[in-house]
């Protein structure tokens, strides 16, 4: 079922926003070489927890045939494209990691990604994780009172077919979240506009592309976890959790609410 939050509801989803929001920032300032993925994950636990907050990602378990989730955020590096497992994996020059992070703050979750360059990257890679990142704000954009889930995906597809050849990943998304980490709706990053749930004050969504050098197909590696692409090629992934207000959208995992990206967009927001 969809959950529909009060205002109150929503203020509480931004404070834990705001623990995800700050968490990553503290990734991205560490993610450089020489760097393991377990210690990025050692960080983003302390970040969590030392905010009262709980790590969400920290023992879930989707369903009983697969493994608890054994970090507090997923590393997934080059060819990973999500759900990837920290552990001794060293990062190098020319490497990209897209971390994935969240935390329960009094009951309600926030979630967020980023893809960070470590060093110097490859021009098109720098490209890729641009659209991807771009396209992200596009989405929320398009976003409207009274408009449709399935507007945010026709402009995330619409921007990223603009761009390049990129491959747009299917098989994962967005998707509602409140005092569960994944609710209704899916929320896809392709698709017409004008489909779906009706888009309404209360109803918080996480918005997440995920792009490809290469081809979208994907495969789960023998971890039950991790996520590559078939061909070997760089993947990139951005996420925010966000929210429709009279003034416009909320992007509650964003530090300034959205503000500066919004607004380079035209957007007004509340950004409270």
């Amino acid at each position: 079922m969809i959950q529909i939050k009060s205002e109150a509801e929503v203020a509480l989803m931004r404070e834990a926003g705001l623990v995800v929001g700050r968490t990553l920032e503290a990734l991205r300032a560490a993610a450089v070489p020489g760097v393991t993925t377990k210690q990025l994950d050692e960080l983003a636990e302390s970040s969590i927890r030392e905010a009262g907050a709980i790590p969400s990602f920290k023992g879930y378990q989707p369903h009983p045939a697969v493994p608890p989730f054994p970090g507090s955020i997923c590393a997934s590096v080059n060819d990973e494209i999500v759900h990837g497992i920290p552990g001794p994996r060293r990062l190098r020059d020319g490497d990209v990691i897209s971390i994935d992070c969240g935390a329960i703050l009094d009951g309600w979750h926030g979630d967020a990604a980023t893809t960070v360059a470590v060093g110097d990257v490859a021009d098109e890679v720098r490209d890729l994780m641009r659209v991807c990142e771009e396209s992200m704000w596009r989405g929320f954009a398009a976003a409207r009172l009274g408009g449709r889930v399935s507007d945010i995906g026709h402009a995330v597809e619409s921007y990223v077919r603009s761009q390049g050849p990129y491959g747009i990943v299917e098989e994962y998304g967005g998707h509602g979240i409140g005092t569960e980490m994944h609710q209704e709706p899916h929320v896809l990053n392709y698709g017409r506009p004008g489909r779906g749930p009706k888009l309404q004050k209360g109803l918080v969504l996480a918005v997440e592309p995920m792009l490809t050098l290469g081809t979208r197909f994907t495969r789960e590696l023998d971890d039950h976890w991790t996520v590559s692409t078939t061909d070997g090629r760089v993947a990139a992934h951005f996420e925010h959790t966000f929210t429709l207000t009279d003034e416009g959208p909320w992007v509650l995992t964003a530090l300034d609410g959205g503000r500066s990206r919004l607004g380079a967009l035209g957007v007004t927001t509340s950004a409270g």
